[in-house]
């Protein structure tokens, strides 16, 4: 057990940025992200106000939403593994927050105010190459300008920062460095100087929690191991599976395919060309196989755990048809 609370859980993640107490540290995370544009010296949770049906893996994806005191909506959430769709899920919930501000009576003329969606994505996100941060607007395409400032997407892909303490150039690098270490780290680092992480040692800190603090985190992180574990074992078999059939398959074609174009261009490059494009082609069947059977393999694993078929759809990108058949 660390002596920090771990940020990737839900509750370590509340505990920082979504409670009155730790309302400072999130203005402070919010302000060191936006500098430059703006700065927010208030902000009030929304969390009520959220859809019943917001989030159904609290161990995986969780979020934080709040409204700053110029009425911004924010959405700031934790992202710890890749699903289908996970762009089209973001903008779908990033709508509603629009959606809500709806009002009714011909008076209404339409104002909006801005909403942000903060993700914190601890995988490598389809899109995003090898950017660590990559801000998304509602861009004018033909003039390359923005059309309206009332759509932010910012993605903050954790896996491809690097940095150690003494690399950090400004407050906000020092924020991921510590989210992302801070269930391994002995000690807090810039606290002599900084108040903030004074703050944030204080709070974070697991010998500080109640008793049913203690037993409700120390839940929350072995379901999150759990469902990790599960789910990369789950990965692992599923790609050496496909890799050994990939080989397999693409060994059997490329001998097929090496004999066919033997006849025009000669025996010997024939089977040296089938070889080659059997193994490529092979490998990819397998792969895509071998993802599959993940999958399943995952899906099972999760009934197994207790879940609902409709917590397994979302958590799995299968139809209820699929897991009917298992």
């Amino acid at each position: 057990m660390g002596k920090f609370v771990n940020p990737f859980t839900d509750i370590g993640f509340k505990r920082i940025f979504g409670q009155e107490v730790s309302k400072p540290l999130l203005l402070d995370f919010l302000n060191n992200l936006l500098k430059g544009e703006r700065t927010i010296t208030d902000l009030r949770f929304l969390d009520k106000e959220q859809p019943a049906d917001y989030r159904e893996d609290r161990s995986l994806i969780y979020d934080i939403f709040c409204m700053t005191d110029t009425g911004e909506k924010i959405i700031v959430e934790m992202q710890n593994k890749e699903q289908p769709h996970f762009a089209d899920r973001c903008l779908y919930y990033y709508s509603q927050a629009v959606s809500r501000q709806g009002e009714k009576g011909a008076d209404w003329d339409y104002h909006i105010n801005a909403v942000y969606l903060v993700a914190f994505v601890n995988f490598h996100m389809d899109g995003l190459g090898d950017n660590f941060r990559t801000d998304v607007v509602l861009m004018n395409k033909q003039l390359n300008e923005v059309f309206s400032d009332k759509e932010r997407f910012i993605f903050l892909q954790l896996p491809v920062f690097h940095k150690e303490a003494e690399e950090c150039n400004d407050d906000f690098e020092r924020w991921i460095y510590v989210l992302k270490n801070m269930e391994i780290l002995d000690r807090m680092p810039w606290v002599a100087k900084d108040s903030v992480f004074r703050k944030l040692a204080e709070i974070g800190e697991v010998s500080n929690m109640t008793k049913d603090e203690r037993i409700k985190y120390d839940a929350a992180l072995r379901h999150y191991r759990d469902t990790l574990n599960v789910m990369r074992g789950a990965e692992n078999k599923g790609h050496q599976q496909g890799l050994i059939e990939g080989l397999q398959k693409g060994r059997q074609q490329g001998l097929t395919e090496g004999r066919q174009q033997g006849l025009t261009e000669g025996r010997q490059q024939g089977l040296t060309e089938g070889r080659q494009q059997g193994l490529t082609e092979g490998r990819q069947q397998g792969l895509t196989e071998g993802r599959k059977q993940a999958i399943l393999l995952t899906a099972k694993n999760l009934f197994a755990m207790g879940l609902s078929k409709e917590q397994i759809a979302k958590a799995t990108g299968l139809s209820l048809t699929d897991l009917e058949k298992l």
